[in-house]
C-alpha cells in the first residue's frame, strides 16, 4: 500500500492537505482501529478496510493515518476494537460501523437503520457515512458575522423543515424544508422586521429516533455536531449540506438577519445503554458519557434523552470548542443558544461546578468574542440556574418571563408586582452590577410547548398524536382557552382569543430585554392543543402559509409592533430603566403614581421616558375582567397623548398607521376589558411602517 502514510494526530476528523487526506480520531482504550471506505452511500460494504498499526499510526490516545490522493466527497468510516465490558464503561463493539464524531458531512440513504445499530452483529449496511470535506473550496464573496448587538436585535425560533414544508409554501416540491427553501422566503423575514433566525437544532441529527411509525422532528437527536442535518439539504450530493447551508447563511446575511444555531451539547442519539452504537458510544465511551457509579453500565440521565454529555471531560471540552470554532469561522453563524445548557455545568459525576471550565472557555474564548451565545439555563434533573447562570456575557432564556406574563394575561392572583420585574428587565432575577438588561431573552412562546394560538385556546394539552398516552409534554402552561376548549366559531370567543394574542405581543414590544418570537405566532399557527410536537414532521407542526392571507390583521399588527420596538431607542438601551442615570420607568395603577401591588390586581399601567431621544410612552395593561378608567401622567406644554395601540378597537384602529390624538383637556383614559394600549407623546416617532 504505497498510498499510505502514518499520518499526523491532528488535527482530528478529516483533513484535505497536498498530499490526500489525514485521519485522526480519539480513543485512549481501543485496542485496533480499522478506516473504511465505501464507493456510494448505500453501498453494502466498504470497497477498502485499512488497518491502523497500533506502532505505526497511533500518537497518545490518537489515531492517525493519511491516505494519499483521497480527495473531498470521500465516504468513509471507523470500525473500533477494544473490550466490552460494561460495567466499566467500556463498550467496543468491532462488528459496528461508526461515523467520525469530527466530520463535517454525514450521508446516508434509505438503507439507514438505527436499530441495526442496537442489535447484535455487523451494521455495516445500514450505517451513515462520513464524507471528507474541504470548507476551503467555497467563496464566501466576503461574507462575514454581522454582529448585531443584543440591544439591537429581534430573534425569531425557526423549524428549517417545518418553514417551508408545507406543500402551500408556493415552492417546488425539491426546495420545501430544506436550506434553499428558507433562502426563498427570506423576504417575508424581511417584511416581518426579525433580526435573527434562531434555527432548531440543524447538527446532523437521527430522525428515526421516535416512537414507532413516527419521525425526530424537531432534531434534538445528534449524530454529529460538525455536519449540517441531510435531511434539509435540497440535492442529493454528499457533500450538498455544507453548501447550501452557507448559500442560507450568506443569502440571510445580505437581508441584514442574524443565524443563531439551538445546538445540543448535552446529550446524543445513542439513548442510554440499549441504544444504538453510531459514533461516540464504540469510539471512547467512557470520554464521552457521564457513566452510573460505581457500576458503569448505565448513563446518568440529566437531558431526559438517555445519556448525558461529559462536558466537562477535556476530549469532549476540546471537540465543543472545536466545533463552535468551525461554525464561526468556517460557516459564519452568528450565534448559539445552549439546549439544556445547566448540563454543561456539571462535572463527569454529575455534580454541579461552582465554575465549570466549559462555560468559562465558551465564555473567553476570542473566536467567539463577537458572537452570540444563550444558555437554557436549566435541565431536566432539576438544576435551575436563571439569573444565576456563570460568566459575564451569557445571555439567557428567560423562562421566569414566559411564566409570569402568561399568568398576568390568564388573569391569575399575585402577578401584579412579577410583571413589573419582567418589563423592567428582571433586573431581580439579574442583579449583577454590570449585567446589561438585553441579555434577557424574553419569550412567551417557544418550540416547546404551546404556539400563541394555543394559549389562548387549550386548558389542557393534547399531545394524543405522540403515541405516548398524552403523559409526555409540560402540565403547566399557565394558559386559558377563553371559554372553550379547542377550535371555536362563536366570533366572539374569537374576537376574545386574537385580542388576547395581541395583549402577549404588547407586553413582549414593551419589555425591556430581547424579544423572541415564535415561528407562526404572527399568523396564529396552531398545533391543535400538542404542546410537544417533537415527533410530528407533518401539517400539525409546519407553518401554513395560507395563513399569511387569513390572519392579515394579526401579521400586520406584529410587523407595526416589531418595527415600533426597533424604531424606538427605550428598547435598545443598554442600561436598566429602574437604574438612575439613563430612561426611566415609572409605574402607575388607575390613579397615577399609585400601582396596586395586591395579590388581587389585575392591571398595570407605565410610564417609559427617555429624554435624551425625545421617547415618551405610556402602556396599559389590563388584565381584569372588566373596563377600568386610567389616569394619564402629564406632558409638556403643547403635548398631548395619542393611541398607538388599543387591543380592543377591531382593525385597523388597534394600530392605526396615523395615531389617533386625545383630547387636549383628556385626564383619563378607559382600557377595556383584557385589553392592551400603548400612548405615545406627540413628539414619539411611533414607528417606521414595514415592507409590505
Amino acid at each position: 500500500m504505497n498510498d499510505i502514510l502514518p499520518g499526523k494526530s491532528y488535527p482530528l476528523g478529516a483533513t484535505v492537505t497536498q498530499e490526500g487526506v489525514n485521519f485522526c480520531l480519539f480513543s485512549r482504550n481501543a485496542t485496533a482501529v480499522e478506516l473504511l471506505f465505501f464507493d456510494a452511500v448505500d453501498a453494502p460494504r466498504p470497497a477498502r478496510v485499512i488497518q491502523l498499526d497500533p506502532a505505526r499510526n497511533r500518537t497518545f490516545y490518537y489515531w492517525h493515518i493519511l491516505v494519499k490522493g483521497t480527495q473531498a466527497g470521500q465516504l468513509y468510516c471507523y470500525r473500533v476494537h477494544g473490550p466490552f465490558d460494561p460495567p466499566r464503561g467500556m463498550r467496543f463493539d468491532g462488528l459496528k460501523v461508526l461515523t467520525d464524531p469530527y466530520a463535517q458531512s454525514i450521508a446516508y440513504g434509505k438503507n439507514y437503520e438505527r436499530a441495526a445499530a442496537a442489535h447484535l452483529g455487523d451494521n455495516c449496511a445500514y450505517a451513515m457515512r462520513s464524507v471528507v470535506a474541504d470548507p476551503q473550496r467555497y467563496n464566501w464573496e466576503g461574507d462575514a458575522p454581522l454582529h448585531h448587538p443584543f440591544a439591537e436585535t429581534v430573534i425569531y425560533e425557526l423549524h428549517i423543515g417545518g418553514f417551508t414544508r408545507h406543500p402551500n409554501s408556493g415552492l417546488p416540491a425539491e426546495l420545501r424544508g430544506t436550506y434553499a427553501g428558507l433562502s426563498e422566503k427570506i423576504p417575508y423575514l424581511q417584511a416581518l422586521g426579525v433580526t435573527a433566525v434562531e434555527l432548531l437544532p440543524v447538527q446532523q441529527f437521527d430522525e428515526q429516533e421516535a416512537p414507532p411509525g413516527l419521525t425526530n422532528y424537531w432534531g434534538y437527536s445528534p449524530v454529529n455536531f460538525f455536519a449540517p442535518h441531510r435531511g434539509y439539504c435540497s440535492c442529493s450530493d454528499p457533500l450538498g449540506p455544507l453548501d447550501e447551508f452557507r448559500d442560507m447563511v450568506k443569502a440571510l446575511h445580505r437581508a441584514g438577519i442574524e443565524v443563531i444555531l439551538d445546538v445540543v451539547f448535552n446529550h446524543t442519539a445513542e439513548g442510554n445503554h440499549s441504544g444504538p452504537t453510531l459514533s461516540f458510544r464504540g469510539a471512547e465511551n467512557r470520554a464521552y458519557y457521564i457513566l452510573s457509579q460505581p457500576n458503569q453500565t448505565f448513563y446518568a440521565n440529566f437531558s431526559g434523552c438517555g445519556n448525558t454529555l461529559n462536558t466537562n471531560h477535556s476530549i469532549v471540552r476540546r471537540m465543543i470548542m472545536d466545533c463552535l470554532r468551525y461554525w464561526v469561522q468556517q460557516m459564519h453563524v452568528d450565534g448559539f443558544r445552549f439546549d439544556l445548557a445547566s448540563v454543561m455545568a456539571r462535572d463527569e459525576r454529575g455534580q454541579p461546578l461552582r465554575d465549570p471550565p466549559i462555560l468559562w472557555e465558551i465564555e473567553s474564548e476570542p473566536v467567539l468574542a463577537g458572537t452570540k451565545i444563550i444558555a437554557e439555563a436549566w435541565d431536566a434533573a432539576g438544576l435551575y440556574q436563571v439569573g444565576s447562570f456563570v460568566g459575564h456575557r451569557w445571555a439567557e432564556w428567560n423562562g421566569q418571563y414566559r411564566d409570569d406574563v402568561r399568568r398576568f394575561v390568564k388573569g391569575d392572583n399575585e402577578t401584579a408586582g412579577k410583571l413589573a420585574a419582567r418589563i423592567g428587565g428582571s433586573r431581580d432575577l439579574y442583579p449583577q452590577p454590570d449585567r446589561e438588561p438585553n441579555r434577557s431573552i424574553n419569550f412567551i412562546t417557544c418550540h416547546d410547548g404551546f404556539t400563541l394560538n394555543d394559549l389562548v385556546s387549550y386548558n389542557s394539552k393534547h399531545n394524543e398524536a405522540n403515541l405516548q398516552g398524552n403523559r409526555d409534554g409540560a402540565d403547566a402552561n399557565f394558559s386559558w382557552n377563553c371559554g372553550v376548549e379547542g377550535a371555536a366559531t362563536d366570533p366572539a370567543l374569537e374576537k376574545l382569543r386574537l385580542r388576547q394574542i395581541k395583549n402577549f405581543l404588547v407586553l413582549l414590544f414593551t419589555s425591556q430585554g430581547a424579544p423572541m418570537l415564535l415561528m407562526g405566532d404572527e399568523i396564529r399557527r396552531t398545533q391543535r392543543g400538542n404542546n410537544n410536537t417533537y415527533c410530528q414532521n407533518n401539517e400539525l407542526a409546519w407553518f401554513n402559509w395560507d395563513d399569511t392571507l387569513r390572519q392579515t390583521e394579526l401579521l400586520a399588527f406584529t410587523r407595526k409592533l416589531i418595527a415600533f420596538y426597533r424604531r424606538n431607542k427605550l428598547f435598545s438601551e443598554e442600561h436598566f430603566w429602574t437604574e438612575p442615570g439613563g430612561p426611566e420607568v415609572i409605574w402607575h395603577g388607575v390613579k397615577l403614581n399609585q400601582p396596586d401591588w395586591s395579590p388581587t390586581s389585575h392591571s398595570l399601567a407605565y410610564e417609559l421616558i427617555n429624554l435624551v431621544d425625545g421617547e415618551h410612552l405610556y402602556v396599559i395593561a389590563n388584565a381584569y375582567w372588566e373596563s377600568l378608567n386610567f389616569d394619564l401622567p402629564p406632558l409638556p406644554r403643547g403635548q398631548r397623548w395619542q393611541i398607538l395601540v388599543d387591543t380592543a378597537l377591531p382593525t385597523p384602529k388597534d394600530f392605526p398607521d396615523e395615531p389617533a390624538l386625545l383630547s387636549s383637556g383628556q385626564k383619563h383614559y378607559h382600557a377595556q376589558p383584557r385589553s392592551a394600549v400603548i400612548l405615545t407623546s406627540a413628539a414619539t416617532m411611533p414607528y417606521e411602517a414595514p415592507a409590505s
